[in-house]
């Protein structure tokens, strides 16, 4: 199976004002700083479209190179972040495992239904849900088992709420409006197209399902009412 990777993720050189993200000594206190420069670290690579370099981390950092390698390293020695062949940075297995514990309740209901959707629609589906304020992240991600080629969608991939269809998806539910389904072509990623439904949950976060693929043909109609009929499901799993 040929795979395509689609850590969806905005330019880690640009925060959500579009503006270089750089740690702003001034408005952290002594004793948070290294660790705010380390979550920094982390939200940085994982909005980024690729892997980063030690230099590139530090630039869109705004520290030293010696002080992002001291950071680095710590990540590393807790499995947050590992390097690749050319040593360039990437986020590591053990924050995955982390994010598994996010959402837990809705995410192992979740998984069986992601399993059917992607076997037998022949895409990854996957969970996404509201991060922060104006982010959502992959919570969870199902590739099919037959399939030529297959998109890897990262558990922990974050990108802005704005952009793509799960992003949409969930930002109705934070305004109240109805919507059977949202979609997305070649937005967050070139060549990936997206279809996603609401899935609103009482007492977990605004989340969405939905499926990503190649950009190509597609029933979108009978795919985003496949998505409903699941999401269906796991609401009535979890709020019977």
């Amino acid at each position: 199976m040929e795979y395509v990777d689609a850590k969806v993720g905005r330019s880690g050189a640009q925060d959500p004002a579009g503006k270089d993200r750089v740690v702003t000594e001034a408005k952290q206190g002594a004793g948070s700083q290294t660790l705010s420069r380390g979550l920094t670290a982390l939200e940085v690579l994982a909005e980024a479209d690729a892997p980063l370099s030690i230099a590139e981390l530090a630039a869109r950092l705004g520290l030293h190179r010696s002080i992002t390698y001291r950071i680095v390293r710590t990540l590393e020695d807790h499995g947050l972040v590992v390097r690749g062949a050319n040593g360039e940075l990437e986020l590591g297995a053990r924050l995955a495992a982390l994010a598994r514990n996010v959402s837990r309740d809705l995410q192992s209901t979740a998984l069986p239904e992601l399993t059917v959707l992607a076997n037998e629609l022949g895409m990854t589906a996957f969970l996404a849900t509201l991060d922060g304020e104006d982010s959502v992240v992959t919570l969870a991600s199902v590739e099919p088992r037959q399939a030529t080629a297959a998109v890897a969608q990262r558990p922990g991939s974050r990108h802005p709420i704005t952009d793509g269809a799960p992003g949409r998806a969930i930002l109705r539910q934070l305004r109240g409006e109805e919507t059977s389904y949202e979609t997305s072509h070649d937005e967050v990623i070139p060549g990936l197209s997206s279809i996603a439904v609401p899935l609103a949950v009482p007492g977990q976060h605004p989340a969405a399902l939905a499926v990503v693929y190649l950009t190509g043909p597609a029933d979108i109609s009978a795919i985003g009412a496949r998505l409903a009929q699941a999401a269906q499901v796991i609401r009535a799993e979890l709020h019977p």
